[in-house]
């Protein structure tokens, strides 16, 4: 009661103060009587309102007393709850560290045996997961996989079934191993499409399709060919192994699982090498084309003229159309002449055919010492970029180094093998004119001796 009486005087100051203060904003226009009545009014107005308040809170007093013995009675039931559990978990622990003894003991050597028998389960589903008997008997690892988690788990042990399958799914892809099996599967081919292939399957080292590798991707259990395949003489052995349906067939497989096949497929190619020479190694092969059609036309012109000349040594007649009836005719132009002077008229027709005979020799000789010079070149040019490349990125990387020195040799090589051939070329071809030069000077003498025994 007190503090509602504090309360209430504390409203009325503050009332009076209010009432002052609006008292004196209203240009005091009320008196102290009526203010005084409003004051009173205000006190009986407070003290109903206190007397409301104290019998709401005694009627809701017992309501908070019940309230109080319930929640009071829950607490008691849950610590003795608590205490119960504590008491059973106890004895839980107990009973479990017994029943754990109790199993080591009674396993034995079979506690070995089931841990062993999850490391074999979790390396066979790798395996399983990633060999290439997978492509054509999938879900192979699932059960390895279930049997590895199984095993790591002490509750559960491995039944005669289990460890029997497993010993059945090994046997399996040791016998598929040395299998050769066919079978139709989708593949992928080049431009992503999918198509129905009969695939061959080379143990557990390799996919042929068609003739063409293929690559096996375990995430998504499919098949598709290489985008880049190993050179000829391994797909010729891979198309020779599908076709065959008995007997005994050469195949290169890689018993690496891919790792060796990868590398062939990454070895560039002959054009490939060819673009590596560069601007040099194009100009090489430029020569060597020029060289080699020169070299045709060349073979060709003396192979008709060696045969019109062998036509000419059978026949008296000398004719315009090849080069000793064109010698020969000097004879008839010239029939009272000395012998010394038709000599020199013979001398000077032969001078005449030679350029026909020998032409262009010397351009052939030319690219065949210039073909070796120009891979030089290009060796030199390749060696100062990779030196310029260590220079700038050091030598951390070997296959930069490699790389670059195989470049630079490539020219190297286009250059020799443009010069060798060029050479032999060159040879053949200047004994062919030497040998047809030889015909025709053998003529002349024989026509000179003639007329020197008719002069004399």
């Amino acid at each position: 009661m007190n503090f509602f009486k504090s309360f209430s005087l504390k409203t009325v100051m503050a009332a009076t103060l209010a009432l002052s203060s609006s008292a004196f904003a209203a240009e005091q226009a009320m008196d102290l009587d009526t203010l005084l009545k409003q004051l009173e009014q205000g006190q009986s107005a407070q003290n109903a309102q206190n007397a409301q308040r104290e019998a709401q809170f005694k009627a809701q007093q017992s309501e908070q007393v019940r309230m109080l013995r319930e929640l009071t009675s829950n607490r008691d039931g849950e610590l003795n709850r608590s205490e119960r559990l504590e008491t059973q978990f106890e004895e839980n622990e107990i009973k479990l560290g017994n029943l754990s003894d109790t199993l080591s003991k009674r396993m034995g050597s079979l506690k070995e045996l089931f841990g062993v028998l999850q490391q074999v389960a979790g390396d066979s589903s790798n395996k399983f997961r990633t060999s290439v008997v997978s492509a054509e008997i999938p879900n192979r690892s699932a059960f390895m996989d279930d049997m590895a988690k199984r095993m790591g788990s002490s509750t559960k042990l491995a039944s005669i079934e289990d460890i029997e399958k497993v010993w059945v799914e090994l046997q399996r892809e040791m016998t598929e191993q040395g299998k050769v099996s066919r079978y139709t599967s989708d593949v992928i081919v080049a431009g992503g499409t999918k198509t129905q292939k009969e695939v061959l399957r080379v143990g557990a080292f390799n996919l042929i399709a068609d003739g063409k590798y293929l690559s096996y991707n375990p995430e998504t259990n499919t098949l598709s060919e290489l985008t880049r395949q190993p050179t000829a003489r391994f797909t010729q052995s891979a198309a020779e192994l599908q076709s065959a349906q008995s007997g005994i067939v050469d195949f290169a497989l890689d018993p690496t699982g891919g790792s060796i096949l990868g590398l062939l497929v990454q070895a560039p190619n002959t054009k490939e090498q060819v673009e590596q020479g560069g601007a040099v190694g194009y100009v090489i092969l430029g020569v060597g084309l020029l060289a080699l059609l020169i070299a045709l036309e060349r073979f060709i012109s003396l192979m008709i003229m060696g045969a019109k000349i062998n036509r000419q040594l059978k026949d008296s007649v000398a004719r315009e159309d090849n080069p000793l009836g064109r010698v020969m005719k000097v004879k008839e132009q010239y029939p009272d002449v000395a012998y010394d002077t038709l000599e020199l008229k013979l001398s000077e027709a032969i001078l005449r055919e030679m350029p026909k005979i020998t032409r262009n020799l010397t351009l052939i000789k030319i690219i065949s010492v210039v073909a070796p010079l120009l891979g030089l070149l290009g060796t030199v040019t390749g060696m100062i970029n990779t030196f310029q490349a260590i220079t700038l990125f050091g030598t951390g990387d070997p296959k930069l180094m490699a790389g670059g020195i195989s470049t630079a040799l490539v020219t190297t090589v286009l250059g020799l093998v443009v010069a060798i051939p060029t050479v032999f070329l060159y040879t053949l071809l200047n004994t062919r004119s030497r040998n047809l030069l030889l015909i025709l000077q053998e003529q002349s003498a024989g026509i000179i001796a003639e007329r020197s025994e008719k002069g004399a």
